[in-house]
């Protein structure tokens, strides 16, 4: 009976080996299966990774492609252009520096006399344009469109509205009106080459006094319509006060530090660009 006993015992010992040892592989498989499936996800990862990178890379090529065209087709045209104007042909022969065509009172009629001072110039869209929005407000655009009612129909008009600028004193603002867009703000881009003037800066507060120019050295008021604009000098690391349109021409000029106060429609954006172009020309006719 004890035989038995101990026969039994060992084959239900036995039993419950092999059910372990059937789990333990069970076991293994599915951690095998795991780690295989986690290699592949790695894989793929790796593979999209590698993949984004190449069409990052292929955007960041094809942009310096288009940038190098671009300076290559300036550079043509300069290089083709013909001056039609007495003042251009001064340019050409050097006879004349951009202080002193400001300072002599030159008008400037051809956008390439710019380009040929300054080449690096920034440019810069004003959003001008918009229509109303849903809930109130009003959805800016970069050109204005307007609309003229004729027999034969509606005639349909784009303006746009851009500044030009080096950040370093010399600032202009210019209007163009086409039928598309990109030849609107082609003409206002061109037309602010033409109404470039200096921009006086200095530092007028009278709590920074580091006599850098940051900011501008005095008040200066303009007005164009009912809008009236006050532009007040500040001490270094105020920043910009003004709207995020407005701060494009102030950037584009070389403020660093300034407060405005306006009056007036300041909603039409025309007026309200126009009376700080006005503050900032009035700098120049203050004698210190």
């Amino acid at each position: 009976m004890q035989k038995n006993k101990e026969e039994g015992e060992s084959k239900i010992v036995r039993g419950e080996s092999s059910e372990t040892k059937k789990k333990s592989k069970e076991k293994k498989k599915e951690q095998e299966l795991e780690t295989s499936e986690n290699q592949e996800e790695e894989k793929i990862e790796e593979r999209v990774g590698e993949n984004q990178e190449k069409v990052e890379e292929a955007k960041i090529e094809e942009k310096k492609e288009f940038k190098k065209i671009e300076k290559q087709k300036k550079i043509s045209e300069e290089e083709s252009w013909v001056p039609k104007t007495k003042l251009g042909n001064l340019v050409v022969e050097k006879k004349l520096t951009l202080e002193d065509i400001f300072k002599f009172g030159y008008k400037i009629k051809e956008s390439e006399i710019v380009d040929s001072f300054i080449p690096d110039l920034e440019e810069e869209v004003i959003y001008i344009g918009g229509s109303p929005g849903k809930g109130g407000g009003i959805q800016r655009r970069a050109a204005r469109r307007t609309v003229r009612i004729h027999k034969s129909g509606r005639r349909i008009n784009l303006s746009a509205m851009a500044v030009v600028g080096n950040k370093n004193g010399y600032l202009g603002i210019g209007f163009g009106r086409a039928l598309t867009n990109k030849e609107a703000i082609k003409k206002a881009m061109r037309n602010a080459r033409i109404n470039l003037f200096p921009v006086r800066r200095g530092c007028g507060s009278a709590e920074c006094k580091c006599g850098e120019e940051h900011s501008i050295p005095f008040v200066t008021v303009g007005k164009t319509g009912s809008v009236l604009i006050k532009l007040m000098p500040t001490p270094k690391g105020v920043g910009l006060c003004a709207p995020n349109e407005i701060k494009k021409i102030f950037r584009l000029a070389g403020i660093r530090d300034i407060r405005i106060r306006s009056r007036g429609q300041t909603g039409t954006r025309l007026n309200f660009v126009y009376a700080v172009e006005n503050a900032l020309k009035n700098l120049n006719k203050m004698k210190l």
